[in-house]
């Protein structure tokens, strides 16, 4: 029986549950310092009481930097048994979450297929499954029936859901007055603004927002606040919307952790690398350093079809200066629903992005496996060095299907013989450098 509600309940009151320990364990930390940190809301540990299949991550700006994936149906993509293959890709990829943003049909099996069967974190919108759950037109729902889906999601065992509780009927004015070149890109935050406009009432996320945080505490959700006003391009970046959204989210962190629950809050967006490191210190201030989870953010507007690499170079920069979880943007980004090699495309681009960002803020052993790898390249031992590749199928499938003449097997064919390592080798040997 368990004598306490969250993981933050628990580190607050000293004890160390299961999931502490496995987190603590992953990230080479001592429990104890794990739980100061979960208890004082820098860490969250995403874990659902009835997600059965979890193996535990911890999220939060000291530790390793984590990514999620986003998937899901649409009306035009559909195929419950192309996600699924999608999921079990990005786990085996290293994807520590996974969202499920599925906008059609019967979402529930598949939600609950999830919690059952799959490791990684899961994360839900519920106010896109609302419209989806009732099969009726946004403007006829209610703040009840908006509720109610939440907990449906929380006791199908979802470890976190984006709320988007910071709009307001202020926002609004905000959005008919400061005239943004993009106006809302959030696709929740759309729909909420939406549901206001026609029924004239404030946001039910908003407005029952202590009744949506007895949810959570009953079966331990972390609240992620959604972002609604977050830039949807490089000129709307850090305007007068998204700071004031973030101003109050901000005391929304403050308000959930006074239950006990944990929140992650959402950030941009499409921000010019020069603002990055100033968005996250930002919101490390007003929102005292509750975890940041950024979508890229993409650096410039001029990429579609490379989209996941603005991403990667955002998402660096904002690691490293604070950024906890980083969702990946796939190729195929403001153009389609992604397909199993475009999610392949979007996880390991996310992974060189957090994995650099880890190197730089001195994440203890995080540079090990690149100084394994330099170990193997001058030894020119290809075996090695794949195994310490993030993605070692391509690796092999790229030097097998360009390779080298057979008497120089050791090196590859951009240099052959020319190889530096190769030299230098030698030559510290004291043995004859034949090149021709």
């Amino acid at each position: 029986m368990r004598n306490y509600t969250t993981q933050m309940d628990a580190a607050r009151k000293g004890i160390v549950t299961p999931e502490i320990e496995t987190v603590a364990k992953k990230e080479h930390m001592p429990p104890e310092a794990l739980m100061k940190l979960a208890a004082e809301g820098k860490v969250v540990i995403c874990a659902n009481k009835n997600h059965t299949s979890l193996d535990p991550e911890g999220i939060g700006s000291m530790l390793r930097t984590k990514i999620n994936v986003n998937l899901g149906v649409s009306r035009d993509c559909k195929d419950y048994d192309v996600e699924m293959e999608k999921v079990m890709s990005a786990v085996k990829l290293g994807a520590e979450s996974i969202m499920d943003l599925s906008s059609h049909g019967d979402t529930q099996p598949f939600r609950q297929k999830l919690t059952r069967e799959c490791p990684a974190m899961i994360g839900t919108v519920p106010v896109y499954d609302s419209v989806i759950h009732y099969q009726r037109d946004l403007a006829t729902l209610s703040a009840r029936d908006f509720l109610d889906v939440i907990r449906m999601h929380a006791e199908d065992g979802v470890d976190f859901v984006t709320l988007h509780c910071g709009i307001t009927r202020k926002t609004i004015e905000q959005i008919k007055k400061h005239k943004r070149k993009m106006n809302i890109v959030s696709r929740g935050g759309s729909l909420v603004f939406a549901w206001m406009s026609m029924t004239g009432e404030e946001n039910p996320f908003y407005e029952y927002y202590d009744e949506i945080l007895d949810i959570c505490e009953e079966y331990d959700v972390t609240i992620s606040l959604g972002d609604a006003c977050r830039p949807g391009c490089l000129a709307d970046a850090a305007d007068v919307c998204q700071i004031e959204e973030l101003v109050r989210l901000g005391e929304l962190t403050k308000r959930a952790w006074a239950h006990n629950i944990q929140v992650m809050v959402e950030g941009p967006g499409h921000v010019p690398l020069d603002q990055v490191a100033a968005n996250m210190k930002v919101q490390q201030t007003i929102c005292m350093g509750a975890p940041f989870y950024v979508l890229g953010p993409l650096v410039t507007d001029i990429a579609p079809g490379y989209d996941h690499i603005t991403a990667a170079i955002g998402g660096a920069a904002a690691a490293m200066n604070g950024a906890s979880f980083l969702c990946y943007v796939t190729p195929a980004e403001h153009l389609a629903l992604p397909n199993v090699e475009d999610v392949k495309q979007g996880i390991i681009a996310s992974k060189i992005a957090a994995h650099a960002a880890d190197i730089a803020k001195g994440i203890p052993g995080a540079r090990d496996i690149d100084d394994r790898m330099a170990d193997a390249r001058k030894a020119l031992d290809w075996d090695a060095q794949f195994a310490c590749a993030l993605d070692p199928e391509t690796a092999k499938a790229i030097r097998d299907s360009r390779s080298p003449e057979e008497d120089h097997s050791d090196t590859c064919s951009m240099c052959g013989k020319f190889c530096a390592v190769r030299s230098m080798n030698k030559a510290l040997a004291g043995e004859y450098i034949d090149i021709l």
